[in-house]
């Protein structure tokens, strides 16, 4: 059943490389190639520092950095301890950022010296803040670990030990750390295996530019190391960075959110990008706009794939596969697939019952990779988790092929005049119009309506704003869909993921008041 049955938790995962195939690369970055046997070697001499600094069973350890070698090294070497890794977020403000902090109880931190006026001043918030670790270019974490043993510690890991622990973004209130245990994570691994769609080659290799605080990354190059495929290291995500590494690299798979892949086409050096080598790009994060994916499918070479996902299930619950992204089939186009092997979908009203094909509901998912529960939030967690299914607020419907489609996010649902309006399928008919670069949609007060429909959009760089989008979306929706107003906006506001953050756009027309949810 398992491909690699000698794999039991997270740390073994160089470790199994390391032993049948040693020279095998692990990472590279530029100027630079790791092999598992190297990789392996730092992952112990790691492991060995941290549990002199005191990690050990049930407590976290922080990171706070952008991607380097240096926090993969940090990571492995903490899955061969008891403790968890929690990477943290250096978009966030000192306030947020003190919060996750004192939330998560982490006693020590290795900080990134770049990081030190956000540290500092997250600090300042705290009664008693952890201790630092600093490294930087000069002083890394690969040397300040080389003189420890490179045998693997005597540390008996259990499976159901929490390996890592993630915080949502744009949640409201008290920051919710989601708890994803060695188990659950292989459990994701052995979906993956028995999904067709899913194949690995041995010169195969990932490029990596998501924030490592984040599941896509952490999934995605988890997947790709169990499986011996290579990692390119790309400190953080910028357009230019990204296509002249795809250039000089030569990676065979991508992974972006969707607002990603649509900065990497906007920019103009993608004109002259070597996308040759690329064979796979999947992208997932947030929904897609029909107009996006059409333009990366002609714009880009090689195959694509979505999955959706969430932090809370573990990794990707649905992929639409390669063979079902056709630019003759838009609708098809706009679903997020089939749920993977072992995965299971149910579709709710309001009171908890099942709906028909074609009904939009709460989509609730079952899987064997679901998190453990939140860091100290029995309630919480409870709310979420529920006779073994996770609650995951998202409004979804089926056809009646069996592919689903994200109709929107629950808390995005504009009421207007009692009706239920999706956001997502009026940013879908924007998103085709030939002068649109991005759109967001919300629902803004209206004194008669309730919520009236808000439109706003980024027009295309060089193109003239367009003035007929409301008319764009009469010829193509229903009359109560229409948008009432359209905006227009250089930028949106981001999360840290890379989503728009709908929060602070209706911030603007809601102020304190109403309708204010993350």
């Amino acid at each position: 059943m398992w491909p690699y049955p000698e794999i039991r938790t997270l740390g073994d995962y160089p470790d199994y490389w390391a032993r049948h195939d040693p020279e095998r690369t692990a990472f590279k970055m530029t100027g630079r190639t790791v092999s598992f046997a190297e990789f392996d070697q730092l992952a112990n001499r790691s492991a060995h520092f941290l549990i002199g600094e005191g990690a050990q069973a049930d407590q976290l350890v922080g990171y706070m950095g952008k991607n380097s070698l240096d926090f993969y090294a940090a990571f492995f070497g903490c899955t061969r301890t008891r403790a968890g890794l929690v990477a943290l977020n250096w978009r966030l403000a000192a306030p947020e950022l003190a919060e996750q902090i004192v939330d998560s109880e982490i006693e020590f931190v290795i900080v990134e010296r770049e990081q030190e006026p956000l540290w500092t001043a997250a600090c300042a918030l705290m009664a008693n803040p952890p201790r630092a670790i600093w490294i930087d270019e000069n002083d890394t974490y690969e040397g300040l670990v080389s003189g420890q043993a490179e045998t693997r510690p005597d540390v008996s890991v259990s499976e159901d030990d929490t390996a890592f622990q993630l915080y949502t973004s744009g949640t409201t209130g008290r920051p919710k750390g989601v708890m994803l245990s060695h188990r659950g994570t292989n459990m994701m691994r052995l979906s993956e295996h028995f999904e067709p769609a899913y194949h690995w080659e041995r010169n195969d290799s990932f490029i990596n530019a998501l924030p490592n605080f984040h599941l896509l990354h952490l999934g995605i190059t988890l997947q790709c190391l169990y499986n011996g495929v290579s990692i390119i290291i790309v400190r953080q995500f910028d357009p230019a960075l990204v296509l002249k590494t795809l250039t000089a690299l030569q990676p065979t798979l991508l992974t972006l959110t969707p607002t990603m892949l649509q900065m990497l086409l906007d920019h103009p050096d993608s004109a002259t990008t070597d996308f040759s080598s690329l064979r796979l790009t999947l992208y997932a994060g947030s929904p897609i706009s029909l107009g996006l994916i059409k333009r990366a499918i002609a714009s880009m070479p090689g195959k694509f794939m979505q999955f959706y996902g969430s932090t809370e299930a573990g990794g990707a619950s649905s992929i639409l596969r390669p063979d079902e992204h056709d630019l003759n089939d838009e609708a098809k186009l706009q679903s997020c697939g089939r749920p993977l092997p072992l995965v299971e979908f149910r579709i709710v009203n309001a009171e908890g019952n099942e709906v028909s094909d074609g009904v939009p509901g709460e989509l609730l998912i079952r899987q064997p990779a679901i998190t453990k529960g939140y860091w100290q939030q029995p309630e919480t967690t409870a709310s979420a988790l529920q006779n073994g299914w996770y609650r995951s607020g998202d409004i979804v419907r089926r056809d009646a092929e069996g592919l689903y489609y994200i109709v929107d996010r629950a808390k995005d649902m504009i009421v207007s005049g009692g009706e239920n309006i999706y956001s997502a399928e009026i940013e879908n008919v924007l998103s085709t119009h030939p002068d649109v670069a991005g759109v967001a949609v919300i629902g803004v007060p209206d004194l008669r309506w309730g919520e009236a429909v808000k439109a706003i959009v980024i027009a295309k760089e060089g193109g003239a704003i367009p003035d007929d989008l409301i008319a764009w979306c009469r010829e193509r929706l229903a009359a109560y869909k229409v948008p009432k107003s359209v905006d227009f906006v250089d930028a949106f506001p981001l999360v840290p993921s890379g989503k728009v953050s709908k929060k602070d756009l209706r911030a603007i027309y809601w102020g304190n008041e109403g309708r204010n949810v993350a």
